[in-house]
């Protein structure tokens, strides 16, 4: 009976160690030339950077974290100062981390999974084009010469994204991951405005929502599409015709009464007189720095003329967009609504950014898209 007390004693410890096992992962490795710098485990979650762990390195570097596993595919990083090495964990055991602190970000060795060299791939793609963009910025090029260059960096940079990684395997966790990189600490892929980015976003919600339906990133990404599709669909004759009455004004222009940083509630209408660019932006895209140094270039050589920007931001954070327009010169409003304001299907956009002119009596008069000369068009008004 003691003999039968004992055996059953070892199959309960090793059924609960297997039980442990299952439900938890590791991650270790050494990061060489790093004696007394933190090392943190941290997760990247849908509100943010959550800390998990860390540990202060010794003289090998070495170090061994453990995290509750997932029921889902999660994101996770080692973080050294300011340099990032970002992995995934799905039903990974085991992730090994080996790198040196001089180029922790860039030139790490991560054994564990596919989706974690894919991911090394597309962080080191996406360094790649943020140095150039920098090198851009340094440049000292014409701005609106720069812009161009920007925009065929990015473009580039996300037609290879796409073809590669996105499309090629949706239901992968670097496919995900994709998703979300940034330049300049804005999104690249713009999942509310932007058509053919939406597009890709609805690629993996589908694949993941079939994996994991109950999972906080499908359900999260699948409201991301639905929101994305609604904005982006095509208008019909009708519907951009349907204007209601109280928003025309006897000057034939749709007043966008607005509140700029000060609080002072600003309208289209009482800039009667002027030529005026209306604007809808969103400072977080990538582009939009380069395209205000145009827009300013142009504002500084016709404003003593009579030219006017009402640039209407989009963003949903108010703090970042009283940052960005803090130093700008023309009028800068911002709709609370963010991207589903009615002011934007009011004039009929289906993508940001979007500009039209209007003239000195107050009337709408071009509607300006990506190959228009816009300081040809401001001189024809002024």
């Amino acid at each position: 009976m003691k003999k039968n007390v004992y055996i059953l004693a070892a199959v309960c410890a090793a059924a609960l160690a297997a039980c442990d096992s299952r439900q938890s992962f590791t991650v270790e490795g050494s990061v060489t030339g790093a004696e007394d710098k933190t090392l943190y485990f941290e997760q990247t979650g849908l509100e943010g950077i959550v800390g998990l762990d860390s540990v202060k390195l010794d003289e090998s570097g070495t170090f061994r974290f453990k995290g509750e596993r997932p029921a889902s595919p999660d994101f996770y990083r080692l973080r050294v100062d300011n340099q990032v090495v970002n992995f995934a964990v799905d039903s990974t055991e085991t992730v090994t981390v080996e790198a040196d602190i001089n180029n922790f970000a860039t030139d790490y060795r991560i054994e564990g999974s596919e989706n974690n060299l894919k991911i090394k791939e597309l962080a080191l793609i996406q360094a790649d084009l943020q140095r150039k963009v920098n090198e851009l910025a340094a440049s000292g090029l014409p701005a609106g010469i720069a812009q161009d260059s920007l925009q065929q960096m990015v473009d580039s940079y996300k037609a290879n994204v796409k073809r590669n990684y996105i499309f090629a395997a949706p239901n992968t966790s670097y496919a995900y991951f994709a998703l979300f990189q940034t330049l300049n600490g804005y999104m690249i892929f713009d999942p509310l405005t932007n058509r053919d980015d939406v597009k890709c976003f609805a690629a993996v919600a589908t694949s993941l929502n079939n994996a994991y339906p109950h999972a906080d990133r499908s359900r999260n990404l699948y409201n991301m599409v639905i929101k994305g599709m609604k904005n982006t669909r095509p208008l019909q004759p009708q519907e951009e015709l349907a204007i209601p009455a109280d928003k025309i004004q006897e000057t034939s222009i749709i007043d966008i009464p607005l509140k700029d940083i000060d609080g002072q509630v600003r309208h289209l209408t009482d800039l009667k007189g002027k030529v005026v660019l209306i604007d809808f932006t969103a400072y977080a895209a990538p582009t939009s720095g380069v395209r205000n140094l145009a827009l300013r270039e142009l504002y500084d050589k016709y404003a003593p003329q009579g030219f006017e920007i009402y640039q209407i931001s989009f963003d949903t954070d108010e703090h970042f967009w009283k940052t960005a327009s803090d130093n700008l010169p023309w009028i800068c409003v911002r709709d609370p609504q963010g991207p589903y304001s009615s002011y934007i299907s009011l004039y009929g956009l289906t993508q940001l950014p979007g500009s039209f002119l209007v003239n000195r009596s107050n009337e709408l008069s071009v509607r300006l898209d990506g190959n228009a000369d816009l300081e040809a068009e401001i001189k024809k008004l002024l």
